[in-house]
């Protein structure tokens, strides 16, 4: 029981925020592409295989930050006490760990179509070296977001077997949600992360980060407007388009207090109900 418990630690199982924003994208990308008019046992098929995927690559992702952030995870007070970082688990069982969650991904991503495949192991690189951004660049929550919203393209292509404007137009809106909620996740640690040098959006907009965040939610809501508009959906998909609105810059942007940690996590937890509340969107007006 020890051993599972520090297991579910390591994979952030027991925090399900992380492997639900992997998640909505592909559903939203999957939703978007799919001809509902058609039997539903595939949507409902494909949906579950992105679910788990999500799941496991976003908890091998969480073990190979933690070997590559074991040094800083140590510094910083929310995560000092990391499985990796704490040794309660050598890097080299964590490795064997992140190595059997990604053949169990790999078996679920063998049941889509060969072009799907091939694009889903050419992301792998972008993946795992995302912990790395962090040390070089002020931007990290770009590549993250870059990585994390892939799901929405392969989505897409799991069903068309090509791409084309309308998803790469939502999977940019999406680019700039993660920029956003992750740069506010980021106002959590920024006193440790500027002592021991890591870099991040947070940091960098730290002086005015109300209006930076502004820009970012800006760009996905225009760019779910735009997707409304390019798939010819009702007037009850714009009607509707009012909850993220709110969401966006009434809650998220209007409660931000970078100062207080817990209002943060609280706004970036929230952005799992607005992933599902654009999926809810999205079905409407697809299907309406």
């Amino acid at each position: 029981m020890k051993n599972l418990k520090l297991f579910i630690q390591l994979t952030r199982l027991d925090k399900p925020i992380g492997y639900m924003l992997l998640f909505w994208p592909c559903l939203w990308g999957l939703t978007i592409a799919y001809n509902f008019e058609n039997n539903l046992n595939k949507y409902f098929f494909y949906s579950a295989l992105f679910f788990l995927g999500s799941l496991l690559m976003r908890s091998a992702g969480c073990i190979v930050n933690d070997i590559v952030d074991r040094k800083f995870d140590k510094r910083v007070e929310r995560t000092k006490d990391r499985p990796v970082a704490s040794g309660k688990i050598s890097v080299f069982l964590a490795s064997f760990y992140a190595l059997i969650l990604c053949i169990l991904a790999f078996i679920v991503l063998i049941n889509f179509n060969s072009l799907t495949i091939l694009l889903a192991i050419l992301s792998m690189p972008l993946a795992f070296t995302y912990p790395l951004m962090k040390r070089f660049t002020y931007w990290p929550q770009l590549f993250l977001g870059i990585t994390f919203n892939y799901g929405l393209l392969l989505a897409w292509i799991s069903i068309y077997e090509t791409i084309s404007f309308t998803p790469v137009l939502l999977y940019l809106g999406a680019i700039f949600w993660t920029l956003g909620y992750d740069t506010i996740y980021g106002y959590q640690d920024i006193k440790d992360d500027e002592i021991i040098g890591v870099k991040s959006t947070s940091i960098k907009f730290k002086d005015n980060p109300k209006k930076i965040l502004y820009l970012f939610y800006m760009i996905t809501f225009l760019s779910l407007i735009s997707i409304g508009y390019l798939m010819k959906f009702s007037y009850i998909y714009f009607i509707f388009l009012i909850i993220p609105f709110l969401h966006f810059f009434i809650y998220q942007i209007g409660k931000l207090e970078i100062k207080s940690p817990i209002i943060c996590l609280k706004l970036f937890k929230s952005n799992n109900f607005l992933g599902l509340i654009i999926f809810l969107n999205l079905l409407i007006g697809k299907i309406l």
